[in-house]
């Protein structure tokens, strides 16, 4: 036996919108973007919305459901409060473009200003050589869908704006670089001045929106910022590694970018989005 669901959907634009409410026949097994897609099927054709496999893997539909960063392929209707209207909202941190739709550029343009992996030579027989244990303490970062959740909930993007911060799924990029036993790069110079690493506080709620589990603060940003105090606040940690390592990697030079690329976060106000009404 069908019942309907209420929703408010965030409807408008870079310059302001309101929520739009309407009522969708619910079904056993429905997801959010199944409500949105009915939506759109019988009621409002014009409405964006951007997804792509409806399977949790291409992490397109991110969006806020009740205010909390989720993706909407993997929000079940039957887990929301049903004497509640269910609210659906746009990722607060980027520029909203029409509807639910973002601008996520801005973790493009960040993605191009670190310099990629470059691995060193192989063996004389031909092949690399890895302890297992250097590989399993990657492999975790590697899941990684790219939804952008953990960049939307991150205060310093969403509250403060800090356009030289890289953010959650960056810092995991890079602690998947300076960990990689392969890598001949030094990027820690990056990750303290260009990245801001430390404006990071740790506090863990980039974790807790992963769809994927990913423990990122706790075995990904914690550890980098260890790495970077230690290179540059720690002398004994600094002559350890030299003995035991040997010469320092080569330092990493960000890549040349064509100017508009601009790594601005320029977010919508809260208000002009109609959340909170």
């Amino acid at each position: 036996m069908s019942t309907k669901a209420n929703l408010r959907v965030f409807r408008g634009d870079a310059n302001g919108g309101k929520l739009e409410a309407y009522e969708v026949e619910t079904y056993p097994g429905m997801v959010v973007l199944d409500a949105i897609h009915e939506i759109q099927a019988k009621q409002e054709p014009t409405l964006a919305v951007r997804w792509n496999c409806k399977a949790g893997r291409c992490g397109s539909c991110s969006a806020e459901i009740n205010g909390k960063p989720r993706l909407m392929c993997m929000t079940r209707m039957s887990h929301l409060a049903e004497d509640e209207p269910v609210t659906v909202t746009p990722m607060r941190a980027f520029p909203v473009l029409k509807d639910l739709v973002c601008d996520v550029g801005f973790n493009f343009a960040m993605a191009k200003k670190i310099p990629p992996f470059k691995p060193r030579p192989r063996e004389s027989d031909g092949t690399h050589r890895m302890l297992q244990e250097d590989i399993d303490r990657i492999q975790e970062f590697r899941k990684c869908i790219e939804c952008f959740l953990c960049q939307d909930v991150c205060h310093v993007l969403r509250d403060h704006k800090k356009a030289e911060f890289a953010g959650p799924r960056f810092l995991i990029h890079l602690a998947t670089l300076d960990m990689h036993p392969l890598d001949t790069l030094d990027r820690r110079d990056m990750v303290k001045d260009d990245f801001k690493v430390g404006l990071c506080n740790i506090t863990k709620c980039c974790s807790e929106v992963c769809p994927e589990g990913i423990h990122i603060t706790d075995n990904g940003i914690i550890p980098l910022k260890e790495r970077v105090v230690d290179d540059h606040y720690d002398p004994v940690a600094w002559l350890m590694r030299m003995v035991r390592d040997g010469p320092a990697k080569a330092k990493a030079v960000s890549p040349v970018l064509d100017a508009t690329l601009a790594t601005t976060v320029a977010a919508t106000p809260v208000a002009k989005r109609g959340q909170g009404e």
